[in-house]
């Protein structure tokens, strides 16, 4: 084989083990994630004003491959669900598996 075959499969190998289901949350503001395995959570939101919340709803979207991607992480929604009127705190959640699957949740508290 030469040195070119050579650098196009490494290169096809490569891009498939990168995977493109964390792709799939670029612009939610979702925290980072890496090739292998990932589990973030970062603060979306907080009122330092007010305590946490007596209440928490938590929703997810989840995507496998980047191709299909299915699920509902509105913020109205989560809160709507877990019965919070006044939202206080917003945390959000990514967890990525070699970008063949990926979840993206936000956490809803408030009262």
């Amino acid at each position: 084989m030469n040195l070119l075959r050579k650098l196009a499969v490494i290169a096809v190998l490569s891009m498939g083990l990168s995977g493109c289901a964390g792709l799939a949350f670029i612009g939610t503001g979702a925290p980072g994630s890496s090739g292998l395995y990932s589990q973030t959570t970062s603060k979306g939101f907080i009122n330092e004003q007010t305590k946490l919340g007596s209440k928490s709803g938590e929703s997810c979207i989840t995507s496998i491959l980047g191709l299909v991607t299915t699920g509902d992480a509105g913020v109205n929604e989560t809160a709507k669900k877990a019965g919070i009127n006044r939202v206080t705190h917003i945390d959000q959640k990514l967890t990525n598996i070699i970008g063949v699957y990926a979840t993206y949740c936000v956490v809803v508290y408030g009262d």
